[in-house]
């Protein structure tokens, strides 16, 4: 089967293209294929404040900012009545649990086929049901059965999108300062989520389906502009992929070249799950992804309830700011990437950004009502510690245990171990919304009770690995600078610490 794209097809020397201009081409087509993804995955997150106006949130732990809003549209049946809160919860569950199973076989499929091909079908598939939800405003759909299906299978042909993108990339490039180029890569999720809540909060004003509506036509459109364009490894358009390794043209995972990886089979899916880390980052990222998804779902809706200097804010403006959340993942991601890079310590990056974000939580939710520019500041401090662990873990952690001595540098194996990661992920991604639905019913605080626990356990997950690599890292070497040889950098010269 010819894998070449369409648009290589009719070159007569596809390899007199250089390999920097290929590399330069998977960035930009893999950076705007999920960051389509995730803009229309944030739609649902905006409508909710026109589907829900109304909440009863009372009995605040300590105090208490919220009060049942005067509507102004009425709300979208059946999701304006008392218990709309969690029937958006269930939506939210229904479409991520979905995404977290179909995750595990997106993986296993995307190391079998060409992955041209599946993005393509991922990214239409998902435009058409994302658009079907918006299609119940227009034949004045108020059958809860038929949302809950639209978004289950919105959410099987989303998990296709990251195990692909992250397999392609790892084709092409180099791993030379991994940590920080792929955070800055990793902006594509946040840059996805403030295009799409741009996007939604504008196509409110002429009717909440085209929130939905104008993201997927975007979608589609990029989807067959990959399918078009995107080379999805260096044979299909006829380089040597063996060329890969050497110098800069190494492959992301240091692996041995596509050609060597067609002389074997990839990593099995329980093979996979025993490589060293895998499992504690998997289970970490429960935990982080549970948080920062709960954002996602929840922060419109939120803002829009709540007092930000003595008024509310509406609902467009209230999805203008929830954006400044994503600015702040922009940085952390890349903050998080460079740090992991200098200290070659990803899991004590994470543990550390993940910490931090508990105070950030707290902060945010006990001040961030005192002004709009404090909440504002606030929110973007909270989105860098919330989503610097969440970028890492998904990219550049993803990567490293690609190279593990047991895949063997197979890159192939890499869509699975992506997927096992932000399969397990994507479960607690689920689960937070869920619980939001029914908690901010009640209270708010307890919300934010959640998360902060949440978020200690994602670090406590970690924690056993991130001693491991202090033990090891230029932190110890620094604590210890000056030392003789009883200690460590007698002379200038880096050794292991004793016992260590």
């Amino acid at each position: 089967m010819d894998r070449t794209p369409p648009a290589f097809r009719y070159l007569t020397n596809r390899t007199s293209v250089s390999l920097k201009t290929y590399q330069y081409l998977i960035l930009i087509l893999t950076f705007l294929a999920y960051t389509s993804y995730h803009a229309t995955r944030k739609t649902t997150s905006i409508v909710k404040t026109v589907l829900d106006p109304e909440t009863n949130n009372v009995g605040m732990w300590f105090h208490s900012n919220i009060h049942p809003r005067a509507t102004t549209g009425g709300g979208w049946a059946p999701f304006d009545g008392p218990g709309g809160p969690s029937l958006l919860g269930i939506l939210d569950l229904s479409f991520l649990a979905v995404y977290s199973i179909g995750m595990y076989f997106a993986g296993h499929l995307g190391d079998r086929l060409d992955l041209r091909i599946f993005l393509t079908i991922g990214m239409i598939g998902t435009s058409i049901f994302t658009s079907l939800f918006g299609v119940g405003y227009w034949l004045n759909i108020h059958a809860f059965g038929y949302f809950l299906v639209v978004q289950m299978l919105a959410g099987l042909f989303q998990s296709t999108g990251w195990p692909s993108v992250v397999a392609v990339v790892g084709n092409w490039h180099g791993k030379r300062k991994r940590g920080l180029i792929m955070g800055i890569w990793n902006a594509h999720t946040s840059i996805g989520n403030i295009s799409g809540s741009l996007i939604a909060s504008l196509m409110l004003n002429y009717g909440w389906g085209w929130s939905f509506v104008v993201p997927s036509l975007l979608m589609a459109f990029v989807g067959l502009v990959l399918f078009v364009l995107l080379p999805p490894g260096p044979e299909s358009v006829g380089l040597n992929g063996d060329e890969i390794r050497n110098g800069v043209r190494e492959p992301l995972l240091g692996g041995e070249g596509e050609g060597n990886r067609k002389k074997r089979e990839a990593v099995g899916f329980w093979a996979a799950w025993q490589i060293p880390g895998v499992t504690a980052f998997a289970f970490g990222l429960f935990f982080s992804k549970l948080v920062a998804y709960t954002f996602l779902y929840w922060l419109p809706f939120y803002i829009s309830h709540t007092k930000i200097g003595g008024e509310y804010l509406s609902n467009w403006k209230a999805g203008m700011l929830s954006t400044l959340f994503d600015v702040g993942g922009i940085l952390g991601g890349i903050l998080a990437g460079q740090l992991s890079d200098s200290l070659d310590a990803r899991a004590f990056t994470s543990v550390l950004f993940t910490f931090l974000s508990m105070g950030a939580l707290f902060i945010y939710r006990y001040f961030g009502s005192s002004s709009l520019l404090i909440n504002a500041s606030l929110m973007i401090v909270t989105g860098m510690f919330v989503n610097g662990p969440y970028a890492l873990i998904t990219t550049a952690v993803s990567a490293d245990l690609g190279t593990h001595e047991s895949l063997r540098g197979d890159s192939r194996a890499l869509a699975t171990v992506t997927a096992i990661i932000d399969g397990t992920g994507s479960a607690g991604a689920a689960i937070g919304p869920l619980l939001t639905g029914y908690i901010s019913s009640k209270s708010w605080d307890a919300v934010f009770g959640m998360l902060m626990v949440s978020a200690f356990f994602a670090g406590l997950l970690l924690a056993k690995l991130a001693c491991a690599e202090i033990k090891r890292s230029e932190l110890l070497h620094f604590c210890f600078r000056g030392r003789n040889s009883s200690g460590e950098m007698a002379n200038g010269v880096s050794h292991p610490v004793s016992g260590v």
